[in-house]
C-alpha cells in the first residue's frame, strides 16, 4: 500500500481483504479511546473486520497509547487535522473493505454491533448507509441527541430522528425497534459501502465538521440509494446536546453548513421559497439567542449567513451535479411541512406525532 505526504501507515498491516474496516476519526483523544476503544476491540470480529484509527494530526501522545494498549489496531497517520469530513476522506482513500464504519471515538459498542447493519446491506444493495439504534451513554435509558433511531428532515432543513424532535429527547422503551427507512444516518456510528462513498464524492470537505453526514446521506438518497436504522444493533454514544448552549463556532458551522446543504441538494421548484422561509427563521433564531443573553452566538448566525452568501457561487456547479445526477426527486423522509410550526404550534413533540 503506497503512501504520500499526508499518510502514514503503522507497523501493523491491516488485511483490505477483510470484509469491513471499522474507522475512527481522532484528534487529541487519547482519554476517549481509553475508555471506549476497548468495548469496540472486543466487539469487532477480527477474522473479518479490522479496527483502524485515522489521526488527524493530533499533537497529544493519542499514537504512543494506542501502539501500547491497542497493538491490533491499524493506525492512519494524517499530516494535518483536516476535521471531521475530509480527514474521513483523506482515511478512506487507503481503506479497500467492502463496507466502512465512520465511527465516533466517543462510542461504546455491543456485542453483535455488526451483525444486523452488515446483514441488510448484504441483502439490499440499494442501501448505502445504515446506522444502528444509539442510545445516551451517560443517561443509558434515554436516545442520544444526534443519531437516536435515525434521522430525517423538514423541508427548511430542520433534522430531527426517531427519538429526538428539536431538543426533546425521549426515553427508549422499545417504540422505535423496528427497522425503518431515514433520509439519513448519524455519522456517530455510519456504515457505508465503501465504493459507493467514494463515488459520490465522500463527505463535503467545506463543511469541516456538522451536517456533513445528513448532507452527504441526501446526497445518496436522490440518487435512488436507501439508508436504513437496525435498531437490533444498539450503541451508545456519549454525542452532542442542543444548539443554545454550544458554542458561537460550533453554531456558525451548523447554520451555515445547513444552508449550503440546501443550496446543494433541493430541487429547483423548491429553492427560493425555501431561502425565503430560512430568512426569516434564522434571524429569530438570531433574535432568540439575544434575549436570553447568548449575544455571541447572536452573531454567529449572521456571520452563517455572510459566509454562505460568500461561498455560494462556488457550489453552483456542485448543486448541478448533484440536479443531474438525482434520481428520486419527491423523497418520503423529508417533510414536506415545517418542524417549527408542528412543535411549536401544534405541539407536536414525539417523531410518532409528526
Amino acid at each position: 500500500m503506497k503512501t504520500n505526504e499526508n499518510f502514514q501507515l503503522s507497523t501493523f498491516n491491516f488485511q483490505p481483504n477483510k470484509r469491513l474496516a471499522v474507522v475512527i476519526l481522532n484528534w487529541n483523544g487519547r482519554a476517549l479511546m481509553e475508555e471506549f476503544l476497548p468495548s469496540v476491540v472486543a466487539y469487532t470480529p477480527g477474522e473479518w473486520a479490522d479496527v483502524i484509527v485515522a489521526d488527524n494530526g493530533s499533537t497529544d501522545d493519542s499514537i504512543e497509547m494506542l501502539k501500547r494498549k491497542f497493538p491490533t489496531v491499524g493506525i492512519i497517520r494524517l499530516d494535518k487535522n483536516y476535521g471531521f469530513a475530509e480527514g474521513y476522506n483523506q482515511a478512506l482513500k487507503h481503506i479497500g473493505h467492502e463496507y466502512t464504519v465512520l465511527l465516533n471515538s466517543d462510542v461504546e459498542v455491543t456485542p453483535g454491533w455488526l451483525d444486523a447493519p452488515v446483514a441488510a446491506m448484504d441483502a439490499d444493495k440499494t442501501i448505502a448507509g445504515v446506522q444502528p439504534k444509539i442510545r445516551a451513554q451517560r443517561n443509558k435509558e434515554y436516545f442520544e441527541y444526534a443519531g437516536a433511531a435515525g434521522g430525517y428532515m423538514d423541508r427548511y432543513g430542520y433534522p430531527y430522528c426517531r427519538g429526538r424532535v428539536l431538543h426533546v429527547v425521549e426515553k427508549d422503551a422499545g417504540q422505535y425497534d423496528t427497522p425503518a427507512d431515514l433520509l439519513w444516518a448519524t455519522g456517530a456510528c455510519l456504515f457505508v459501502r465503501t465504493a459507493v462513498y467514494k463515488e459520490a464524492g465522500g463527505l463535503d470537505a467545506g463543511f469541516f465538521a456538522h451536517q456533513e453526514e445528513i448532507d452527504m446521506c441526501w446526497r445518496l438518497r436522490s440518487r435512488g440509494y436507501r439508508l436504513v436504522c437496525t435498531p437490533s444493533s444498539v450503541v451508545y454514544h456519549v454525542g452532542g446536546a442542543t444548539l443554545n448552549v454550544e458554542s458561537p463556532r460550533k453554531t456558525f458551522l451548523n447554520f451555515r453548513n445547513n444552508l449550503l446543504m440546501l443550496y446543494k441538494n433541493l430541487p429547483e421548484k423548491d429553492l427560493k421559497q425555501v431561502m425565503r422561509a430560512r430568512f426569516w427563521l434564522d434571524y429569530i433564531a438570531a433574535a432568540k439567542f439575544l434575549l436570553t443573553g447568548h449575544y455571541p452566538n447572536a452573531r454567529a448566525v449572521y456571520e452563517a449567513r455572510k459566509a454562505f452568501h460568500e461561498l455560494k457561487p462556488s457550489y453552483e456547479p456542485v448543486r448541478r451535479e448533484n440536479l443531474a445526477k438525482t434520481k428520486l426527486s419527491d423523497i418520503p423522509e423529508l417533510r414536506k411541512g415545517s418542524l417549527i410550526l408542528a412543535f411549536y404550534l401544534q405541539g407536536k413533540k414525539r417523531f410518532t406525532e409528526l
